[in-house]
């Protein structure tokens, strides 16, 4: 492997992937305010049950760790899941009526199945750098898309609080630290046999964060609104 951030690497061979999530309708919608709140409202609602997936991805994480810094690395991230995301959409929801009970007992859709299973099984039958990969399009895009949104969006609009939680200094300190880490496993454990595997598993997670996105736009159903295409 090059001395290149494996993640810049990453994003760059899976171009196609990478834009079909961050630059997806849903994103640009939400921009300039011509998101249906019905199409944020159940991708919210789909989302949390996701990070009750991602809070075991994480504990994972520390399970197939090596060391007590690449435990507490991952207990960083589990923590920031339980204790600041999860509050974010418990208090999204809270305004639509929404309690912590109701979402619990919400069906996972397919997409949200097929997501999560798929960066448990990449961790399950890899090694912590499969698993760093299939974990970083969230982790990572999210502080991309929130970064570009922030100073898009109008200061009323519903989407703010997701924007903002996500544009956060602590948010995007997250996200680099994310890429910090993937870089030092990649300098350890990646080959360039190995990596088109890493990309295989990059691409599948970046286009499964846009059937999220998807998911959302189809439950809201049509708009006259829609197309929106973004720069």
């Amino acid at each position: 492997m090059t001395e290149t951030s494996l993640f810049d690497r990453l994003k760059k061979d899976g171009k196609e992937a990478w834009d079909a999530y961050t630059r997806h309708d849903f994103v640009y919608r939400m921009a300039d305010g011509t998101l249906p709140e019905p199409a944020f409202q159940d991708y919210l609602v789909q989302d949390y049950l996701f990070l009750i997936q991602f809070s075991r991805a994480y504990a994972l994480s520390i399970y197939k760790s090596r060391s007590l810094a690449e435990m507490r690395n991952g207990l960083e991230g589990l923590k920031a899941i339980l204790d600041t995301e999860m509050d974010l959409h418990v208090r999204t929801c809270a305004k639509w009526g929404i309690s912590p009970e109701a979402l619990e007992q919400t069906p996972e859709k397919a997409e949200t199945v097929a997501y999560t299973r798929f960066v448990l099984d990449a961790g399950n039958a890899g090694d912590l750098l499969d698993l760093y990969v299939a974990l970083s399009p969230c982790m990572i895009g999210y502080a991309e898309i929130a970064a570009w949104l922030a100073p898009q969006i109008s200061d009323d609009s519903p989407y703010r609080a997701w924007v903002n939680e996500y544009a956060s200094d602590a948010y995007q300190a997250l996200a680099g630290d994310t890429i910090a880490r993937l870089d030092r496993l990649a300098s350890e454990m990646a080959t360039e046999a190995r990596y088109p595997r890493l990309k295989k598993l990059f691409e599948a997670a970046s286009l499964l964060e846009a059937s999220f996105w998807q998911m959302g736009l189809d439950a809201a159903g049509p708009d006259p609104a829609s197309g929106i295409v973004g720069a």
